[in-house]
Formats: C-alpha cells, sequence, structure tokens
C-alpha cells in the first residue's frame, strides 16, 4: 500500500484540517505528517476560517468534514476559502452520501470511511496534478 504512493514524495507544505471527531482528526494529522506536509487542525470550521483569515496567503490546502459544530458546514467553509485564495486545494469528507452537485467545484469528495491510499492520493492529485505516478494505475 504504502510503496504506491511513495513514488509521489516528498508532499510539501502546510494543511488545514478541520475534523470534529478526536480519532480521525488525528489519524488525518498522522497520515498527512507522514508524507511529508505540516498540518494544523481544528474542530469546527468557524475556528480554521479565522485562523485562515489571519494568513495573508491563506494555505495550499484544506481538508474538511462536512458536519462540523459551529456556522460553517465544510461546502461553505471551502466555497469561501476559495473566494478569498482560488488556488487553495480542497478535499471534503463525510460519512453521509452527498450529492455531487453539493460538492464545491475543483474539489475531491471521499465518503467516510476513506483508506490512507484515499487520501494520500487526493492529497497528491491536488498537490501535484502533473506527476507521472498519477498517470498510472487507478486512484
Amino acid at each position: 500500500m504504502k510503496a504506491k504512493w511513495e513514488k509521489l514524495l516528498p508532499l510539501t507544505g502546510w494543511v488545514v484540517v478541520v475534523e470534529d471527531e478526536p480519532a480521525l482528526r488525528m489519524l488525518t494529522v498522522e497520515i498527512l505528517t507522514e508524507v511529508g506536509l505540516r498540518p494544523l487542525d481544528f474542530q469546527s470550521a468557524d475556528d480554521a476560517l479565522t485562523y485562515l483569515l489571519g494568513m495573508p496567503d491563506g494555505c495550499p490546502l484544506v481538508v474538511v468534514d462536512q458536519s462540523l459544530p459551529g456556522k460553517l458546514k465544510g461546502t461553505e467553509f471551502i466555497e469561501l476559502v476559495k473566494s478569498k485564495w482560488p488556488l487553495t486545494a480542497a478535499i471534503l469528507t463525510s460519512g453521509y452520501e452527498l450529492d455531487p452537485s453539493a460538492v464545491p467545484a475543483s474539489t475531491i469528495y471521499l465518503q467516510k470511511p476513506w483508506s490512507m491510499d484515499d487520501l494520500v492520493m487526493a492529497v497528491a492529485t491536488l498537490l501535484h496534478p502533473d506527476h507521472p505516478a498519477l498517470k498510472l494505475g487507478n486512484h
């Protein structure tokens, strides 16, 4: 499993993770750290947005759950982030099946439970879209 995506490394930069389930948030952070990224994690999109608004350049990638405590849901958070920083890549997760039309444009949707491979391949696809290893096999 790991060998498949080691060809995609190194992935660099930082990523915002928004997940209200503590165990899943920690797992996501561990996976992203293992592949070379520097994750900052938040329990709510409201807190993540407040943080990002203090960062003039935004961030390269957000990984966000759809159902979150607070005012903002995942899709709303992604749309706000992309309106301010159009180049920010986004992954939306949910334990519920979402209507594809509800997923913001150029956002990868991962339905829970996703695998480590699913997450790493989604991140690599967004951060290195021209990488030759992404053209091989299924993802």
